[in-house]
This record gives C-alpha cells, structure tokens and sequence, in this order.
C-alpha cells in the first residue's frame, strides 16, 4: 500500500489498529490471536490492518512511520495516532489502552 492511499484509509472516521509485522517474526505470530480476540471482542468499534514491512508495495509506510521493530501497533482515528507501541502486548492491556482513550476527547 502507498502512502496516499494509506492516508486515506486512516483519515476514516472510525479507529484503525495497524499492525506492522513480519511473516518470519515469532512475537508477531503470537500476538496475532490477541489481536483478533481484541477485534471481535471490540464489536466492529475498531478495525485492524495488518501491514507486512517485509513486502515492497508497504516500504514507503514503514520509512514515513519510522517502523524500527516489529510488531509495532499504532492506533489511528480520523488520521492522527492516537497510541503507538512496539513488541508484545496482552489482550487485558490492549483493553486499558481503549478504555483510557474513552475518557478522553481525543477517541472521539
């Protein structure tokens, strides 16, 4: 994906979790069944994109973002990065960050 048109998938007004991974990263293996488990349990509140930094078409996103470890999540809303964090993270944390973000105005 290109930045353009990256950009005009996170400007939605919805939350977007990104997540930039590799297919050979264990860590990134492992947290994928939270972050489906983080989707579903959401109810459509907050989509998920996955982005491989590996595959060329992505390149351009990884420079702009400065993607230095994977997995790196980086939650989106309307364009701006509302949480960033790279390595692993629990279902039960990523659940804290949703619910501190509720109670600010920047989620809305």
């Amino acid at each position: 994906m290109n930045l353009t048109d990256f950009e005009n998938v996170i400007s939605a007004d919805r939350s977007l979790l990104v997540d930039f991974y590799a297919t050979w990263c264990g860590p990134c293996r492992a947290i994928r069944s939270v972050l489906d488990a983080f989707v579903e349990r959401m109810g459509g509140e907050v989509e998920l994109l996955p982005i491989d930094v590996d595959h060329y078409e992505n390149q351009q996103l990884v420079d702009h973002y400065r993607i230095m470890s994977v997995p790196t999540l980086i939650l989106f809303r309307e364009g701006r990065i509302l949480w960033r964090n790279s390595g692993v993270i629990t279902l039960e944390n990523l659940l804290d960050v949703i619910r501190q973000l509720e109670r600010t105005e920047a989620y809305y």
